[in-house]
């Protein structure tokens, strides 16, 4: 199973094309409330990119562990701590 699966890719893309935009706007000498609201939506995509590949991975992982009769806790554990670093 690939966790960089098209929608993800999909959704970087889109990301790349929100920073490219904030530095137009930028570039442009926009109002600073709305370079801050481009930034803010940038950090949303992140941020859910982010929850994506951790959900997606550790579905992959647990299934894994699973078939070998291992404990799961500490993946969860482990991509709970992943979310929080990442805010």
């Amino acid at each position: 199973m690939n966790i960089y699966d098209d929608d993800l890719k999909k959704r970087m893309r889109r990301l790349e094309g929100q920073v490219r935009g904030v530095l137009n706007m930028m570039e442009e000498e926009k109002h600073c409330k709305d370079v801050v609201a481009q930034i803010s939506a940038v950090r949303s995509a992140a941020d859910k990119a982010i929850a994506y590949i951790v959900a997606k991975n550790l579905e992959q992982c647990l299934r894994e562990e699973q078939q070998s009769g291992g404990d799961t806790s500490e993946l969860v554990a482990e991509a709970v701590r992943l979310l929080i670093k990442s805010k």
